[in-house]
């Protein structure tokens, strides 16, 4: 019978084209999952078979695991403690083995193992044809539409099946069983039964590669693609730059007569595509991303990584775009927030900003008004600039002689350190079960002291838009922060309503 077994491994291995240790490796699993069958617990069972002689031994065996985690599964487990009795030397995470009779081959369930050995064989295929196919490099899938699974299409390409999923195509793109479709392979899952390789129709990357493909340029290292932003199926927005000064960027990218862009636009289902001139000058990056808008000025806040964006009547509409995709996707596209606003919006900002910062100054200061705005006037707009930019660029103040620079200098050091002790002496009336609360940090606590919270309860009684105005968070993680500090609420009005013995 060993012997047998040994010419059906061999026939097996030829037949299927996979290495005879798969074959080995799937009878030795047929036999484990047929001699469980004896036990009534989830037993661990192991089978050898020697791959010279067939002959094979099956041993049960259990995982060692430490004494403080407990056994949880008592059929497959032993503790440490009981382990070493049984092995000196035995580690946790190894496994101790005791020999067990071993289930003749015929008694197996002839249709069971059979099938347990095609699956491990199916597997291997299937691992191998995939390997092959990633071996090549190819970043875009190409196949053809194959069936529906749950709302995803599989794709096959060859042997190879992918999986785009809904979400991964484009906005009303409806394809069909037997389409031609090109995507982005993102990934490989081989938990996934069947098709392992993860597809987008939607993301940035598969318009980056589809240019690429279109722009020898780029795979020259010539040009390069810097960022992409899309609204798939719709609009798109790429970010270029040249490491030759002779080639043209955004020329070379749209391609004589637009063949290029062309080429890229038509495979994804007409989806317009704005190319714009990368800059290390954030302004001027965004200014270029916010194209076909015309920008009249621009005000960068490089603590709150955002750019105030003032353009005329005229191309407001242009600059945020039909429901706000212009104005989104220059966002994207560069990494800052930016805010869309007209002349008249953007002087009544900064005549407010202007009054709180000229506000804090004749106070913190204790100077006028006309001093207040000569520093304003000159690019100062907190008491750290004052108290720390180098002495020179204050002197070189029209206004200013060497003792009022060295006054405000001192001035606003005082202030900043008198403000810095009554936020710590804010911060020590903050109750313990506001500071236990997770999540809290110093910065935090200070910037809720300030607010006049000081117990959980009064975090809880905050709306979400007042947490965030007070601290600066998003509106996720203010809202998370409240229904954290509302918990308490709840399970003591459970604690209340448990009827007493």
């Amino acid at each position: 019978m060993n012997r047998e077994m040994l010419m059906l491994v061999d026939a097996i291995s030829r037949e299927k084209n996979v290495e005879r240790e798969v074959v080995f490796n799937a009878v030795e699993l047929a036999l484990a999952q047929a001699t469980k069958k004896l036990y009534s617990g989830e037993v661990d069972i192991r089978v050898a078979v020697d791959r010279d002689t067939g002959d094979y031994e099956t041993f049960r065996r259990w995982l060692v695991v430490p004494d403080s985690a407990g056994l949880q599964n008592p059929d497959a487990e032993e503790l440490l403690m009981d382990a070493l009795e049984r092995v000196a030397d035995v580690e946790e995470g190894e496994f101790i083995e005791e020999g067990v009779e071993s289930m003749p081959i015929g008694r197996i369930g002839a249709m069971a193992a059979k099938q347990v050995i095609l699956q491990k064989i199916r597997d291997a295929e299937r691992e191998m044809l995939l390997n092959d196919f990633m071996s090549r490099g190819e970043k875009i899938f190409v196949g053809t539409v194959k069936r529906m699974d749950k709302g995803d299409l599989i794709v096959e390409s060859g042997r190879v099946e992918g999986r785009l999923r809904r979400s991964e195509m484009m906005a009303k793109e409806n394809l069909r069983t037997g389409d031609r479709v090109r995507a982005m392979i993102m990934e490989v899952d081989l938990t996934l039964r069947g098709a392992p390789i993860i597809l987008s129709r939607s993301a940035p990357e598969f318009m980056i590669e589809l240019f690429r493909q279109e722009v020898p340029e780029i795979e020259q290292g010539l040009l390069e693609i810097k960022s992409c932003a899309r609204d798939s199926g719709s609009r798109a927005k790429i970010a270029v730059i040249s490491h030759d000064k002779r080639v043209d960027p955004i020329g070379t990218c749209v391609g004589v007569r637009g063949s290029r862009v062309n080429a890229v636009t038509n495979e994804l289902g007409g989806e317009r595509v704005d190319i714009v001139l990368w800059s290390e000058d954030p302004a001027q990056f965004v200014i270029g991303a916010l194209a076909p808008a015309n920008v009249s000025s621009i005000v960068v806040d490089e603590e709150r990584h955002a750019m105030d964006v003032v353009v005329d009547e005229e191309n407001l509409a242009i600059a945020i775009g039909r429901g706000g995709q212009n104005v989104r996707l220059a966002s994207d596209l560069t990494g800052w927030k930016i805010n869309i606003m007209d002349a008249a919006e953007s002087a009544q900002k900064q005549a407010s900003e202007s009054g709180a910062i000229r506000t804090l100054f004749m106070e913190k200061l204790d100077v006028d008004q006309e001093v207040a705005d000569i520093l304003i006037e000159e690019g100062f707009t907190s008491l750290e600039e004052i108290a720390y930019v180098p002495i020179q660029e204050m002197l070189e103040i029209d206004t200013f002689d060497e003792d009022t620079v060295n006054e405000l200098r001192s001035r606003a050091k005082n202030s900043l350190l008198t403000m810095e002790i009554a936020r710590e002496e804010g911060a020590e009336a903050v109750s313990q079960n506001l500071r236990d609360l997770e999540g809290i940090t110093p910065e935090l606590m200070v910037k809720l002291a300030e607010g006049g919270i000081n117990t959980r309860d009064d975090l809880a009684d905050l709306a979400v838009d007042e947490l965030t105005e007070m601290t600066g968070q998003g509106a996720d993680e203010a809202r998370a922060m409240i229904l954290k500090a509302r918990e308490h609420w709840f399970t003591s009005d459970e604690a209340s309503a448990t009827p007493q013995a």
